[in-house]
């Protein structure tokens, strides 16, 4: 049995005195944690979609950071009435890299999952991807053209698009990746020393996907399912994100491991007397 789990019903009992006072969290009848996990979510505009987020999210996740990026609509609101406990982060700077790299400085979990708000996730499959973690993996990478993975949102220029830049990847980086531009992943928080992000948009998924790599760090596919965003208009765009993503493969081919790790600035927002976390 793996050192990080334990039957659920010895979640009281911890004979271990270094690790004393450190509760196992109940997951399943057979299972229980001890790493707390954080969700970060990055949101602009999802008051919509967050009610269906929210509801398949596992309950006993430790922390949930919604990054907000400048709504205009009730976002920050509807996640505090959802869930009254959540942390919201400011995000002082613009784009999906930005947004992640802000949330997981807010993180205080030792594992962190990151999680889509548009409602395209299905929140359950995050056991699979702590089961992935707790097992031995450094960083669970989420699929949906892994066996038993599927989408619902994807063209078939996004489909080839992707494709041919995840083959370039495992050419060029030595991976096996089955699925290379997709933003539901976990890893062990002190994997951001490894990888040291630095990318403000959506092609801050590929970079991490290659840095874990060239760091030399155990990767785990989890199949996934991808729905159809529920409302609202998506930002991506397929052949200016897939040339961004380009530049970022042809980039990392020619940089070499270890560079220092930015420092994202953080602003809080106020918990307006709704319990929020500090």
């Amino acid at each position: 049995m793996s050192a990080f789990l334990r039957p659920a019903a010895s979640q009281d009992q911890d004979p271990d005195p270094e690790t004393s006072g450190r509760r196992y969290r109940p997951v399943t009848s057979q299972f229980a944690i001890r790493p707390p996990v954080s969700v970060v979510i990055p949101a602009m505009n999802e008051a919509e979609n967050l009610p269906y987020v929210f509801k398949t999210l596992p309950d006993w996740i430790h922390e949930v950071v919604l990054v907000d990026g400048n709504s205009t609509d009730d976002t920050v609101q509807v996640a505090r009435d959802l869930c009254p406990a959540v942390k919201v982060v400011q995000q002082l700077g613009k784009g999906k890299g930005d947004a992640l790299i802000t949330g997981f400085a807010a993180c205080t979990g030792e594992i962190i999952v990151m999680v889509d708000a548009d409602g395209s996730a299905d929140g359950g499959e995050i056991l699979r991807y702590v089961s992935a973690l707790v097992g031995g993996a450094d960083f669970a990478k989420g699929s949906r053209f892994a066996n038993g993975g599927g989408t619902d949102d994807m063209t078939l220029i996004r489909k080839l698009g992707n494709r041919v830049l995840c083959s370039i990847v495992n050419h060029k980086f030595g991976a096996r990746y089955t699925d290379l531009c997709y933003g539901y992943n976990a890893f062990w928080k002190r994997c951001l020393d490894e990888i040291a992000l630095d990318c403000a948009g959506f092609e801050v998924e590929t970079l991490m996907n290659i840095r874990v790599v060239k760091a030399g760090l155990r990767v785990q596919e989890i199949p996934s399912h991808e729905f159809v965003r529920i409302h609202g208009t998506s930002n991506l765009r397929a052949v200016r994100d897939g040339l961004r993503v380009l530049k970022v493969i042809l980039r990392e081919r020619g940089e070499r491991r270890g560079r220092p790790r930015p420092q994202p600035r953080l602003a809080i927002a106020p918990a307006a007397n709704r319990g929020d976390v500090s």
